[in-house]
This record gives C-alpha cells, structure tokens and sequence, in this order.
C-alpha cells in the first residue's frame, strides 16, 4: 500500500465543495490511497527555497525551452509560514493538453503524472510527484490565471504578516481533524484562501 503521507498530491485551492471519494479518483492517475495517519506539518524550513532551486534546474535542464514559466509556489514558499514539507512548483507549457511534449521526458528522469484534471471541470491541469524531493510539479498551460492567483497568493503572504497568521492558524486547525484523503484537507481550506485573494485583489476562482 502506498503511503499516501509521504506522496500527498493536492490540486490547487480554490472555492470548491469537498469532493467526494470518486471524484478525486476520476482525477488521480493510478489508485488513491486514503490516509493511514496524519498528515505531516512543519515549521518553516529555510532550505525549502534550497529544494526548489534544484528542482527548476532539474526541470529546466530536462524540458529547456518547452519551460515558459516555472515559480515556488504554495506554502513553502511562504518565509515564516509553517507547512506539509511537500514543495510546491508551478510550470507553465505551451498547452499542457499536450502530454507529448512533456511527460515522457518528465517520466524518464523520474517524475511520476498523478493528477490530470481537465476543462470544463477545472482548468487543464497536471500535477507530478518527483523522483527524490517531495514535490508537487504543477504544469498549466501558458496564460492560464491559475499560475497568476497562486504567485500573487504567495506574494501577498509574504508582504502581509496578517494574513499570513490567519493562513496558518487555519491550517494548524485542519490538521488536527480527520480526513479520509489530502484533498479534502486542502479543500476545506477554501474559504480562508478566497477571503485572502478577494483582499489581495487576485481574479476569482474557475467558473
């Protein structure tokens, strides 16, 4: 069984109602597992940025200049803010529908395809766990807002102590309760994240 704590894999957060069981199957590549703990939460690591950095020359070095963009994202990015120990990276290709261009050459250099979640549902998505550091690699296509809202999301944490706190506070809450599947956690984070990116002026969430 796979041990879903050290190979947690969640979409983006934005204002959507819990999913049920079957529907983050349908978007998950291979079986889901549920939880069989907690699911991990830890101060603020300084090397995390470190990670990262070794990560985008990683991914840069495979792809080149199929790369239109690639930002640290999430809340690892975040200095200060405590977080899982996953480090979020956020790329951007030309279209990410195609899967060809990409994610054969991601999966022979150990990057594993776990999400592909698609239009109208949500925006065309893909998100990869790595071959060694705990990441979630997520891949948009070029322009798609999602990649604006989750840097500006960030930039905003960083500049704004308050919000910071309340952001934290919310997750150190959601920890301590039970969920069957990361998603859900990362889910019932919605109202928290929309009520921050309404006050820093980020375009609304998927339609």
């Amino acid at each position: 069984m796979t041990d879903q704590r050290a190979d947690s894999t969640s979409v983006p957060t934005d204002r959507r109602d819990e999913r049920t069981p079957e529907q983050i199957q349908a978007l998950t590549v291979g079986v889901i597992e549920p939880l069989t703990g907690p699911i991990p939460f830890v101060e603020y690591d300084p090397a995390w940025p470190e990670l990262f950095v070794r990560e985008e020359a990683r991914i840069r070095s495979i792809l080149g200049d199929r790369v239109v963009r690639l930002e640290h994202t999430g809340s690892t990015s975040v200095p200060g803010l405590a977080a899982k120990p996953i480090i979020d990276i956020t790329m951007t290709v030309q279209d990410v529908t195609d899967e060809p261009a990409f994610v054969p050459d991601l999966e022979a250099a150990g990057y594993r395809l776990r999400i592909r979640e698609s239009e109208p549902d949500w925006y065309d998505h893909r998100v990869f766990k790595g071959p060694d550091t705990n990441v979630n690699l997520h891949v948009f296509s070029a322009g798609c807002i999602e990649l604006e809202r989750m840097v500006g999301f960030r930039d905003w944490l960083r500049a704004h102590d308050d919000d910071r706190e309340l952001y934290e506070a919310t997750k150190r809450d959601l920890i301590t309760r039970d969920w069957m599947y990361v998603q859900n956690y990362a889910d019932a984070k919605g109202d928290v994240v929309e009520a921050i990116a309404a006050r820093a002026g980020l375009p609304g969430p998927h339609r």
